[in-house]
């Protein structure tokens, strides 16, 4: 009898099991949360250090002599005044989607320098040198960024510091300077290597045009010379970014 009861029970659970699995919900099944891309957020006010050399192409046309002029220009040659230079730069950008639009100041240390015999025979003995000690940029910039990669073009403001000597026989005979006031265009390729942390690779030309540069010996006005000056200049800049440089984009 006890047999048959159990049989029974047994017979009963089996049918009935599948009856309440029925009534069970469906399992459900969570999706896997998206990909996070990171991107590197360029917008932001930044502060850097640069280095690197330089060469200025200058020319000079004699057009005074003592209380005599203007004369007609005699050309006394070029030469190109090179060597290296180090500063800082100070910025802010703004990034709208890949496009990256900004505002920078630069400044540097230099020491260009050059010289070449004047080239008239009755100045030949006369060596004319100059020197570039600073060099300052006031910029505006347009780039395209690729994630942390950034390509950019630069334009604007180029002022530098010049000084001149007339040589005789090694010595300085006369002397000038000058603040000369120009223009600048410029691109570079900057990297995001950290988070804030980005080195960049900057080629600039200044165009410094010409310009009356009058020379004193002892205090005395002595001559004048059209200088016509023009500057190439390449740098390594490191710039430090303030704010979150990264934005998670699903």
């Amino acid at each position: 009898m006890k047999k048959v009861l159990l049989a029974t029970a047994g017979l009963v659970a089996l049918s009935v099991a599948p009856a309440l699995a029925a009534d069970l919900p469906a399992r459900t099944y969570t999706k896997a949360p998206a990909m996070v891309a990171p991107i590197y957020n360029w917008g932001g006010f930044y502060v850097g250090a640069n280095g690197g050399g330089g060469s200025s192409h200058k020319c000079w046309d004699l057009n005074a002599v003592g209380g005599i002029g203007p004369i007609p220009a005699v050309a006394e040659g070029c030469h190109d005044a090179t060597g290296g230079l180090v500063g800082g730069q100070i910025g802010y950008r703004w990034q709208a989607t890949n496009w990256v639009f900004g505002l920078e100041a630069q400044g540097d240390w230099a020491n260009l320098k050059g010289s070449n015999a004047s080239s008239p025979a009755a100045f030949a003995p006369i060596v004319n040198q100059t020197k570039i000690d600073a060099i300052g940029l006031f910029t505006g910039q347009v780039g395209y960024a690729w994630n942390n990669v950034l390509a950019y073009v630069k334009g604007g403001a180029a002022v530098t510091s010049d000084k001149y000597n007339g040589l005789l026989g090694g010595v300085v005979f006369d002397s000038a300077s000058e603040t000369r006031w120009g223009g600048v265009v410029g691109a570079g390729l900057e990297i995001g290597f950290a988070p804030h942390w980005s080195i960049a690779f900057e080629y600039d030309h200044l165009f410094m045009g010409n310009r009356n540069v009058t020379f004193n010996a002892f205090g005395i006005f002595d001559r004048t010379d059209n200088i016509r000056q023009d500057v190439d200049m390449g740098t390594v800049r490191v710039n430090y970014t303030f704010g979150g440089p990264v934005v998670a984009k699903y």
